[in-house]
């Protein structure tokens, strides 16, 4: 049966909407003609997140997330750790909202392991398109649902 978690590690968080934001996830995916599997979010500390870049991925900077990849063909699954820490903290660089900025981190995240990379500019240029088309997506999908 198709999931998306969200867990916490040293913090006490849950995003806020779960439920709307489980089913907005779930359309992306769909709209890139992929079938969920699991998706486990685990929200936690700025320390946390770094021993993980550390330790597999050998980088030694902080950063909002790290995803970890399970897919088999066309079933997404996998592992999305954020750093809550770096989503307030870019939030405010970024003049955003808390909550607008943490949808674009999870959607990064999803956008991954669906094979989207960001280690180049021309990617990173992909990948930023990619992740405003699925913010406008929730923006649709949040009026349309919820009368909004």
């Amino acid at each position: 049966m198709p999931s998306i978690n969200f867990l916490s590690e040293g913090i006490d968080f849950k995003p806020k909407n779960q439920n709307k934001l489980k089913s907005w996830i779930k359309m992306v995916i769909d709209s890139e003609g992929r079938e969920l599997a699991s998706l486990v979010y685990i929200f936690c500390k700025d320390s946390y997140l770094l021993t993980i870049n550390q330790d597999y991925l050998k980088h030694k900077t902080l950063t909002d997330i790290i995803t970890f990849d399970y897919s088999e063909s066309d079933q997404v699954e996998g592992e999305i750790y954020i750093s809550v820490e770096r989503v307030k903290e870019n939030a405010t660089k970024f003049q955003r909202s808390f909550e607008e900025e943490l949808r674009r981190v999870m959607i990064h995240g999803v956008l991954h392991i669906l094979g989207f990379k960001d280690k180049n500019p021309a990617q990173k240029i992909v990948m930023r398109k990619k992740e405003e088309a699925c913010l406008s997506l929730w923006s649709k999908f949040h009026v349309k649902q919820f009368g909004l």
